[in-house]
């Protein structure tokens, strides 16, 4: 039998992490609540995807006092904001509404991706083992 890379470990690992059965449960609460949309953007906010709160990206809009409107992108809960702006109201919604949809479609692909690597590092095990 070979010794296999211990990355490919690793992801295995965490592949058969997200092939548990899906289950119906409630969405993960977090300290971060997202705000509804409304006539008032300042607050709005939404939280990507991620299996811990430390590397979870966090969109919020914030008004500043002369009424233009900034986007604070943080990592986890004590991050230095990354900050776009000044912008409309509404492009400044959109924005963290892209942002959150990009970051949902690359998590699914990487998962997608370590789900792969998990199923072909399987396969070399099994075809090593009946050598």
């Amino acid at each position: 039998m070979t010794q296999s890379d211990p990355t490919d470990q690793t992801l295995a690992a965490i592949a058969s992490i997200f092939d548990q059965p899906e289950t119906h449960r409630e969405p993960e609460k977090t300290a971060f609540e997202e705000k509804p949309i409304a006539p008032e953007a300042d607050g709005y906010s939404k939280i990507g995807p991620g299996p811990m709160a430390a590397i979870r990206f966090k969109w919020t809009v914030r008004r500043a006092d002369n009424g233009d409107y900034y986007v604070d992108e943080t990592i986890g809960e004590r991050s230095t904001p990354v900050v776009s702006g000044p912008l409309a109201k509404d492009a400044a919604i959109r924005l963290v509404d892209d942002r959150e949809r990009e970051a949902w479609q690359r998590f699914e692909a990487l998962k997608n991706e370590m789900a792969g690597r998990s199923a072909a590092a399987n396969l070399v095990r099994k075809d090593s083992s009946e050598i």
